[in-house]
């Protein structure tokens, strides 16, 4: 498992140099098909393209080539065509002209093991019927108004089990980001199947999340199956079967869960939980869904959920942490709408306007998917900024450049919630307003923005309700590190450390 990246560059040159002119030379003839020319970039190296290009944070260092070669640029990453798009006018016509043409995915070899990549809403392109038949499903049974009703109770007890959690450290130093992780973990797998995966959980839950914590590394490897295609079937490196085992292993416990789940069913005649699970079967029961469509369902949320709500609310404590005169005003805001009240509900943060703005602005400065899940083109015809996108391109849209874009913000590096409040018409998270797309935004949209945009703010101000904030002694707010990493997701390179303390 464990491969250096010097002898992956050797193994890479030992197998594909051969193939090197007869594939550059196909490359250039697909990309001939129109007059437009491909987006200008760095000039790419023989075999590994533009990947000695790419080193240190990835998403800041394509905004810097972008800054030399412009708003939409290309790039080589082995002998992948990749079109990087970095603005929001050059946002705004990928998406607004040419969304269903760019709207497939470029998944990672690892994920096509045992199929998962062709049965998973999100692999399958978008003019896949099996997407769109996925997608409604989770919009109208899982994360409608109606869906997450169904589930509010539960929310509601895992946000007092995370602030149960901090008052048991109360005085302590904790990994803010550590323990905040296991309790969102907690309370999504309880939403689906009502199983702690963290803390309580079983041993099962355990596996599951052990799991998609190795998975979700082995993406992170760089693989000459993904820079060179026509080796796919080879698996050099051996990553696919390696994944292999382990998405077998997670579908092994999460048909566990279904079985037990169906044998209750059959005694009951009814449902059991009330879960997002129990609405799944409903489904499946009156033939609008596959059985292995729920299994794929529920781990893909894991594996595009598992920790983007925890990297969240860490970025936004690391913020708020740094900029006391923030946490002041969030503070402030809290004790005027709540009053003497003992804890924080649901609904309460959204009359939290100062807190909501506060999020949105760490969301800005520190997406979780600074360059989202990358697209491809599935067709030509694709032309942004006046230049092709040709078909099979990998299209990568560098959200944390877009949205730290001087042209459009500013003082753009700074935290300033303000600017989340001082507008007519407030800032959601839709895509509509492309100069802030956490999100992503047409197709691609993030199905899941109506759980994240209750559950994110209700902890956030259920933890700072609760508690006073410090960081530890000898650490000074002028003095925290808030600089990034990223490898699957955006995280701090630091981990945050906190103390709470109790009001």
């Amino acid at each position: 498992m464990e491969t250096t990246t010097s002898e992956l560059w050797l193994l890479a040159a030992a197998l594909a140099v051969p193939l090197l002119y007869y594939l550059t030379a196909r490359k250039l003839s697909a990309s001939g098909s129109s007059s437009k020319p491909l987006p200008p970039g760095p000039t790419p190296l023989p075999l590994i393209g533009n990947l000695h290009n790419l080193r240190g944070v990835l998403h800041h260092t394509l905004a810097g080539l972008a800054r030399v070669h412009g708003p939409v640029m290309t790039v080589r990453l082995g002998l992948t065509t990749a079109v990087v798009i970095s603005t929001k006018d050059a946002a705004a016509e990928a998406y607004t002209k040419h969304d269903r043409l760019l709207s497939a995915r470029a998944a990672p070899d690892t994920n096509s093991a045992l199929g998962f990549s062709t049965r998973s809403m999100i692999w399958l392109p978008s003019s896949d019927a099996r997407w769109k038949a996925l997608r409604g499903i989770q919009a109208t049974h899982l994360f409608s108004p109606r869906g997450l009703a169904t589930v509010h109770a539960v929310r509601e007890r895992k946000v007092r089990e995370i602030v149960a959690y901090f008052r048991s450290r109360a005085g302590e130093e904790v990994r803010f980001g550590s323990a905040v992780y296991s309790g969102v973990l907690n309370l999504v797998s309880s939403s689906f199947f009502s199983m702690d995966m963290a803390g309580v959980g079983s041993e099962e839950a355990y596996g599951l999340r052990g799991l998609v914590e190795d998975l979700l590394l082995a993406a992170t490897k760089p693989n000459v199956s993904d820079l060179f295609p026509l080796l796919r079937p080879l698996d050099l490196q051996g990553l696919r079967r390696w994944s292999e085992k382990r998405i077998g292993r997670a579908f092994q416990i999460l048909d566990g869960i279904i079985e037990r789940r169906l044998a209750d069913y059959a005694k009951t005649e009814k449902r059991v939980h009330g879960d997002f699970l129990d609405a799944l079967l409903d489904l499946v029961s009156s033939g609008k869904m596959a059985r292995d469509h729920v299994t794929v369902m529920l781990f893909e949320v894991f594996m595009a959920g598992s920790d983007t709500m925890s990297i969240t609310l860490e970025w936004a404590m690391a913020e708020l942490l740094r900029n006391p005169s923030a946490m002041a005003k969030a503070r402030a805001e809290l004790k005027d709408v709540l009053g003497d009240k003992e804890a924080v509900e649901e609904a309460d943060a959204a009359r939290l306007p100062y807190l909501q703005a506060a999020l949105k602005e760490s969301m800005r400065l520190h997406p979780v998917g600074p360059l989202l899940l990358p697209h491809c083109a599935e067709e030509d015809g694709a032309e942004v900024a006046g230049y092709k996108v040709p078909k099979g391109a990998m299209v990568i849209f560098n959200v944390s450049a877009i949205m730290r874009d001087p042209a459009v913000w500013e003082r753009p590096c700074e935290f300033v919630p303000e600017r989340f409040l001082d507008r007519e018409h407030p800032y959601d998270f839709r895509g509509k307003e492309f100069e802030f797309i956490p999100f992503g935004s047409g197709r691609r949209l993030c199905p899941g923005i109506p759980l994240a945009e209750r559950v994110v703010p209700f902890i956030l101000a259920s933890l700072l309700h609760a508690f006073e904030w410090r960081l530890p002694d000898g650490v000074s707010a002028d003095e925290l590190d808030t600089s990034e990493r990223f490898s699957t997701a955006n995280v701090l390179a630091v981990p945050l450390k906190v103390v709470p303390v109790i009001n």
